[in-house]
């Protein structure tokens, strides 16, 4: 049974390895050629003797024995277990010729003994002696894994150490792929006497590496495509063995779009093509890449890519300005958080987009030469300004629902279908300008009618007004009391310079103090009072200013000259101008003499 003996050290297997070359051949040593003659013939070859090896053929199969011609008068026989293969058959058939060992001849019984097995391991140890000695190679298939390494055949079972498996350190995991394997191995110590014999598969594989090493060195240059395997992976790139030499696999040229790990592009143990990007054969320092091996993806990309078209592409990152969309590898674009809703006021990009979400955009613009794509997400929803503007142009009387009240107004929805807010402002609530707070005529969820005042796409505005839907009272004011008019109110306020009336809800007049009466006044408190009822005349009118000057005086006034005029007219004449509109005109030119 195979065993290593790992107790001892290497200069005690050194001393084994020269006191133990050779085993004395065969089982017995006749030197009594006279006998040999006689029995053999006198041609008998003096070279063959106990434990000589030659070449003889098959000439007869027994149930214990194949007979073989080894040239001699007397064949040699060979016990057939040493013929019968895994399956139980006979491996070898009459007239085949076969390498056998010369165990013994016996001239008292003319028999000459044969081994093929012998034979075989006697050649197996030549080849590991010349091996050995020569500093040449064996050719083994990995058979097992045992404690400590691996089980390599070389024509018989040799020890291979888990070091010297490979030139660099292995797990289980490697060694287990290395089973049934065929691999190169040198030999490194060996023990006949104890059938023990360790090898290398490293010590080869480092001088191979030397020796391609030398020849790259002489032969490499910038811009070659090479084939190489991945040695080890860092979080800047990869380290890959192009045959002798290391050089570095930028993680920045690895692949034309951004890359987060190496490992996501290559493997370890993965044997790869790459070009050489720069080499010193001084300091032996090589840059590979493997994108360069392919065309660069912005070359082109203006046609590939026009303004207006539509693409799929993969979130790749996401910012608090916008989000990154590959539209190929190696083509990122920026799609602008402005760019990302019609309407709404995204506050992070991330509450509309996810990374590795898979999205459709629109080309905006290409800048080739800064490699910026600008992209859209809303350009691919109809864009529900246009709808509002389209379904509801100004004029329109919508049923419009309270969405949220503010201060200084509402937010309404006039349809469920597009996603724009409309604002009434508090201006456009009433025309009563004592309406200062929403909160107190609406609240969330309510229907009312409004009216669509204006539309504006580019700012995202959408003004509606409820006060509206009623005829501006400014207006009938003015149509119904012109200048010269009587109107009745109510004195809700009374200040230094004057008192305000209500005419109508929401609508006052002002009559200044010297208005009031033609004698001298100190106080308006003295001849007027809030809540008093009075009729006053409309000296001016502003509907557009909502302004309305009145004038208690004026009344007195008129009254008096139509008293004085009436006193004064003669009974024949009926053509005085006695109404009140002749009146007032005779007071303001009575005014603007005086």
């Amino acid at each position: 049974m195979y065993s290593v003996d790992e107790t001892k050290t290497d200069q005690e297997h050194e001393d084994i390895i020269k006191e133990d070359v050779v085993e004395p051949r065969g089982e017995e040593q006749d030197t009594e050629s006279t006998d040999l003659e006689a029995l053999y013939g006198e041609t008998f070859d003096k070279r063959i003797t106990s434990g000589s090896v030659v070449t003889g053929t098959v000439v007869q199969i027994s149930a214990d024995h194949i007979m073989i011609d080894i040239g001699r008068k007397i064949d040699g026989q060979a016990p057939i277990n040493e013929f019968i293969g895994e399956d139980g058959e006979i491996t070898i058939s009459v007239g085949d010729e076969v390498e056998v060992l010369v165990e013994s001849m016996n001239s008292g019984k003319g028999i000459i003994r044969l081994s093929k097995e012998k034979a075989k391991r006697l050649k197996i140890w030549d080849d590991i002696m010349k091996a050995y000695q020569d500093n040449t190679y064996l050719r083994g298939r990995v058979t097992e894994r045992i404690k400590g390494g691996l089980i390599v055949d070389i024509g018989m079972p040799a020890f291979l150490p888990s070091s010297q498996a490979t030139s660099n350190p292995v797990s289980e995991a490697d060694l287990e792929k290395m089973i049934g394997q065929g691999i190169d191995v040198a030999v490194i110590k060996f023990n006949r006497k104890k059938n023990n014999v360790v090898v290398s598969h490293r010590e080869v594989l480092e001088k191979l590496r030397e020796e391609n090493k030398k020849t790259l060195l002489t032969t490499l240059a910038k811009g070659d495509v090479v084939k190489g395997k991945v040695k080890n992976i860092m979080s800047y790139g990869a380290f890959v063995d192009i045959g002798g030499i290391d050089g570095l696999l930028h993680i920045t040229d690895m692949s034309w779009g951004k890359l987060k790990d190496p490992k996501d592009k290559v493997a370890s143990g993965e044997e790869i093509e790459v070009k050489v990007l720069e080499f010193d054969p001084a300091t032996e320092k090589i840059s590979l890449g493997l994108k360069q091996l392919m065309p660069d993806p912005w070359e082109g990309l203006e046609y590939r890519y026009p303004i207006g078209k539509k693409i799929s592409g993969k979130v790749t990152s996401v910012t608090n300005y916008g989000a990154f969309v590959e539209l190929e590898e190696g083509v990122e674009g920026l799609v602008h958080i402005s760019e990302m809703f019609w309407t709404k006021r995204v506050r992070h990009p991330s509450s509309i987009l996810d990374e590795s979400q898979v999205v459709d955009v629109v080309v905006l613009g290409v800048d080739q030469n800064n490699r910026r794509i600008s992209l859209g997400l809303k350009q691919t929803m109809p864009n529900p300004w246009k709808q509002i503007e389209e379904y509801y142009p100004e004029g329109t009387v919508v049923d419009a629902t309270v969405k949220n009240v503010t201060d200084f107004g509402l937010f309404v929805s006039v349809d469920a279908s597009i996603d724009v807010d409309g604002l009434i402002h508090v201006s456009d609530i009433s025309w009563d300008p004592k309406i200062k707070n929403p909160r107190e005529l609406f609240k969330k969820g309510d229907v009312i009618n409004a009216k669509v005042l204006a539309i504006d796409p580019e700012n995202e505005k959408f003004s509606l007004g409820v006060k509206q839907l009623q005829p501006d009272p400014w207006h009938q004011i003015a149509n119904e009391h012109p200048v010269g008019t009587l109107i009745k109110g109510k004195v809700t306020s009374l200040t230094d310079f004057g008192a305000f009336v209500e005419i109508k809800p929401g609508i006052e007049g002002m009559i200044h103090i010297s208005e009031v009466s033609s004698n001298k006044i100190d106080s308006l408190a003295d001849v007027l009072e809030v809540g008093q009822e009075i009729e006053a005349m409309v000296l001016r009118i502003s509907p557009e200013n909502k302004k309305i000057g009145l004038s208690i005086k004026a009344i007195d006034e008129v009254h008096h000259r139509k008293t004085m005029a009436t006193t004064q007219e003669k009974p024949s004449d009926n053509k005085v101008g006695t109404n009140l509109g002749d009146l007032l005109k005779g007071l303001r030119e009575t005014k603007q003499k005086s």
